[in-house]
C-alpha cells in the first residue's frame, strides 16, 4: 500500500486494569517519542486513569497521534469523544476470559457507529491458556469476527515469541522489546498452519477472488492479504488481533508494523464520517477545558484545511494552536489535515460540534451523555459564590457533558449528577481547584408527597376589621381523595351568587396556597375540591379575603381526613452481565423494590435487562453496589413511575426528619 503522509490517530480504549496506560507509554518509548505522563505520584496516577492523554510520534516516518482514555466506566463519556475523531480504534485486553463481559459494551459502541478496530491481547507472557479458547470466549461479545494476525510461540510455559499468520515468518521477543526474525519451529507448524488456514478463510468470506483461490488450493502472495486485511479493517468487517506484552515492550514493533499497514489514513475516515473534502477549514472539538489564566481550550481533529493562530474559526479568532503531548503544550505553527490540536477561546464552539470560519454545528451520531445514575445536593461554601457557582457548573458541564446540573423543585436545591461515586468526586474537586469554587454537599433532597384517604366537607371563614374596609370571606368546601397521579381538581358548584364569580379564581389560589405544604409537611396531591357555598360582605370582601379563607379550609380540613405519606417510585432499567443476574435481583429486593421481570439484553449478547419499580429513598448509592456486584460492569437507566403510600416506621422517620430539618431552619 502507499501510506500516507497526513497523520493517523489511533485512540486506545478497554476495560480498567489491563494496562491500557502502559501500552500507550510503551509505544511511545518503542517510537523513540518523549513521555506523555508525569513520572511517579498518586496525582500523575489519578490522571492516567481519569483523563484522556494526547501524544504524538513517528514511525518509519509516518506521524501517528495516539489517544489513551479512561477504563473505568464512570468515565466512558471521555473515551467515546476521542473514538468518534480517529482513524482506528486499539481496543486492549488482558488473557483473562472473565474479562469477555467489560467488552461487551465498547463492542457495541464501535460496532454501531461503524469505528474501525484492532484488539491487543495483553499480558501474554503470563497466559499458559489456549489463545484459541479465549478468542472463542471474546467472539461471543463481538458481532464482528475476531481473526488472529499472529499467534504465540511458547516455551517452557512462557511466551518467547510470534508467528504472523500472513507472511508465516516467526518472530521472537527480545527483552528489550525488539523482535528478531527465527525459523519458525517444526512442532509449531501445524498450530500455524491450522490458524492460517481459519484467517484465510475469514478473509475469503469478504472476497470472492480470495474464495476461488482457496478452493483452487492456490497461495494467495502475502500482498494481496495485507490489501484484504486493511480493506477489511477500514470497513469494519473484521477485528485483527494482536499479542503482546505492553509492560515488557513485547510485540509492540509487530503491532506497530500491523497498524502502519492497516489503518486506514484520515481521508478515509472522512469519507466514513460523511465528511466532504471540498470547501473550508473543519475542525472537530471532542474535548474541552477551561484553564485558569488560559480561558477556553477545545481539543479538536482538523478534518479539512489549516488552523493557525489568529485565524478565525466559528466567527471568532482562534488565540493560540498548541501541539498537545500529555500533560505539556506547544505551540504550533499550524494544525494540517488529520492533526489533533488545541485551539484556544473559540466560546461557541462545544464538544463534539463541526467549526469552519463561519459557524458550529453538531453532528447528528454524537454519542449522547448517559443519565446520572449518582447526584448529590451542592451549595458553595461562601455565599458571595453564589453566582459564581452557576457560572463554573456550566463550565463543568461543557467539559464533561456526562454530568448534569439540575434543581430540585420543592428545595430549589441545586442537584449535581454524574456516572458514580467518584466521578462526582472527582468534579466536585475540580470545582474547588481548577474553577476555584468549592461547594459542600448537602443530602440529597426525595419529593415526597402526601394525600388523603377519606373525604370531608369544611366551613371556613377569614374576618378581620381594623378600620376602614376589612376582610371577609366565608366559603364551604368537599373535599375528597382522587386516584393516583390524578394531582388535582377544582370545582365550582355554587349557585344563587353566594360566592360571586369574581372571587372563585381567588379561592381556587388560596386552595393551591394551603396544597403547597400539608399536615405532614409535604405538598399534598391526587385530591378534588368542590366549593359549595360561602357568604360574602359587599364592602369587605375582595380577592385577598377569600384567597386566604381558600388556603384556611385546607389547613384546617385536612388533619381530618386521614392523611398519608406518599414516595416517590422509579422504573429501573438495570443492565448487567448475565452471570450477575441473580445477584443484581437480590440488591433490589434488598432495597424495597419490586422486581418486574428480566430479558436478554437487545444490543449486548451475554447481557440482561432487569426491569423493576425502587423507591427513590433507595436508589441513592445503588450504582456502587451494583457495580461492586457485577465487577464494575452494570449500569441503569431510571425515571419517576408513580407514587405510593409509605406507612409504619419508615414513613414515621420520614416526617420526624423532615420537622425536625424545618425546625432547624427557622
Amino acid at each position: 500500500m502507499k501510506h500516507p503522509v497526513t497523520p493517523r490517530v489511533v485512540t486506545l480504549v478497554g476495560p480498567q486494569g489491563v494496562g491500557k496506560t502502559t501500552l500507550f507509554d510503551s509505544l511511545l518509548r518503542s517510537t523513540g517519542a518523549e513521555a506523555a505522563r508525569a513520572s511517579g505520584g498518586a496525582s500523575a496516577e489519578r490522571s492516567m486513569t481519569l483523563e484522556l492523554s494526547v501524544a504524538h510520534a513517528q514511525f518509519l516516518g509516518e506521524q501517528w497521534t495516539f489517544i489513551d482514555t479512561p477504563g473505568a466506566p464512570e468515565f466512558s463519556q471521555e473515551a467515546r469523544h476521542a473514538l468518534m475523531v480517529c482513524d482506528t480504534a486499539l481496543v486492549v485486553c488482558d488473557a483473562s476470559p472473565e474479562r469477555a463481559a467489560a467488552l461487551g459494551p465498547l463492542f457495541s459502541f464501535l460496532d454501531t457507529h461503524h469505528i474501525p478496530h484492532l484488539l491487543f491481547l495483553n499480558l501474554m507472557e503470563d497466559s499458559d491458556g489456549s489463545v484459541r479458547e479465549l478468542l472463542e470466549t471474546l467472539q461471543g461479545v463481538s458481532s464482528r469476527p475476531l481473526v488472529l494476525r499472529e499467534i504465540p510461540l511458547r516455551q517452557g510455559g512462557q511466551v518467547v515469541g510470534v508467528v504472523d499468520l500472513v507472511s508465516e515468518r516467526a518472530w521472537s521477543m527480545e527483552k528489550d522489546g525488539a523482535a528478531a526474525l527465527i525459523s519458525l519451529p517444526e512442532a509449531d507448524r501445524p498450530r500455524e498452519e491450522a490458524a492460517r488456514r481459519q484467517l484465510l478463510e475469514r478473509l475469503a468470506d469478504q472476497d470472492d477472488t480470495l474464495l476461488e483461490l482457496l478452493l483452487e488450493d492456490v497461495v494467495p502472495p502475502p500482498e494481496s492479504l495485507y490489501g484484504q486485511l486493511e480493506k477489511s479493517l477500514r470497513e469494519d468487517r473484521l477485528v485483527p488481533v494482536f499479542l503482546g506484552s505492553a509492560e515488557r515492550g513485547l510485540g509492540l514493533e509487530r503491532l506497530l508494523k500491523g497498524l502502519r499497514h492497516e489503518v486506514p489514513p484520515v481521508e478515509q475516515t472522512r469519507e466514513r464520517l460523511g465528511i466532504s473534502a471540498e470547501g473550508p477549514t473543519l475542525v472537530q472539538s471532542f474535548k474541552t477545558q477551561h484553564l485558569p489564566h488560559v480561558g477556553k481550550q477545545s481539543m479538536v481533529r482538523v478534518w479539512r484545511g489549516q488552523v493557525e493562530d489568529g485565524s478565525t474559526l466559528a466567527g471568532a479568532r482562534v488565540v493560540g494552536v498548541h501541539r498537545v503531548h500529555g500533560t505539556k503544550q506547544q505551540a504550533a505553527a499550524m494544525g494540517r489535515v488529520g492533526d489533533v490540536v488545541s485551539v484556544g477561546r473559540v466560546e461557541s464552539m462545544r464538544t463534539g460540534g463541526f467549526a469552519d470560519p463561519q459557524g458550529v454545528r453538531q453532528p447528528e451520531r454524537w454519542p449522547l451523555a448517559p443519565p446520572p445514575v449518582y447526584q448529590v445536593a451542592i451549595v458553595a461554601e461562601k455565599r458571595t459564590d453564589d453566582v459564581k457557582l452557576t457560572s463554573a457548573l456550566a463550565r463543568l458541564v461543557e467539559e464533561d457533558p456526562s454530568l448534569s446540573v439540575d434543581q430540585e423543585a420543592d428545595s430549589q436545591m441545586l442537584l449535581l449528577g454524574g456516572q458514580g461515586e467518584m466521578h462526582l468526586r472527582e468534579a466536585l474537586e475540580h470545582l474547588r481547584t481548577r474553577l476555584r469554587v468549592p461547594v459542600a454537599t448537602r443530602p440529597l433532597p426525595i419529593p415526597y408527597r402526601e394525600t388523603i384517604r377519606r373525604r370531608g366537607s369544611h366551613h371556613a371563614r377569614f374576618k378581620r376589621q381594623s378600620g376602614g374596609h376589612g376582610q371577609f370571606g366565608d366559603v364551604v368546601v368537599d373535599v375528597e381523595p382522587l386516584s393516583r397521579g390524578q394531582m388535582f381538581r377544582f370545582t365550582s358548584a355554587v349557585v344563587g351568587g353566594v360566592v360571586p364569580k369574581q372571587y372563585i379564581p381567588a379561592v381556587e389560589e388560596g386552595v393551591h396556597d394551603g396544597l403547597k405544604r400539608g399536615p405532614l409537611g409535604f405538598p399534598v396531591v391526587d385530591v378534588a375540591v368542590t366549593l359549595t357555598g360561602g357568604t360574602y360582605h359587599s364592602v369587605d370582601s375582595s380577592d385577598q379575603a377569600f384567597r386566604t379563607t381558600g388556603r384556611l379550609a385546607m389547613v384546617e380540613i385536612l388533619p381530618k381526613l386521614e392523611p398519608v405519606l406518599l414516595e416517590p417510585i422509579l422504573h429501573v432499567n438495570i443492565h448487567v452481565p448475565r452471570d450477575c443476574t441473580s445477584r443484581a435481583q437480590r440488591l433490589v429486593t434488598g432495597r424495597r423494590g419490586q422486581l418486574l421481570g428480566f430479558e436478554a439484553h437487545p444490543e449486548l449478547p451475554g447481557w440482561d435487562v432487569i426491569t423493576a419499580y425502587v423507591p427513590q429513598a433507595e436508589m441513592q448509592g445503588f450504582i456502587v453496589e451494583l457495580r461492586s456486584a457485577t465487577a464494575g460492569l452494570g449500569g441503569f437507566v431510571a425515571k419517576h413511575d408513580h407514587y405510593a403510600e409509605l406507612v409504619g416506621k419508615q414513613a414515621d422517620r420520614v416526617v420526624s426528619h423532615h420537622q425536625q430539618e424545618a425546625a432547624e431552619q427557622r
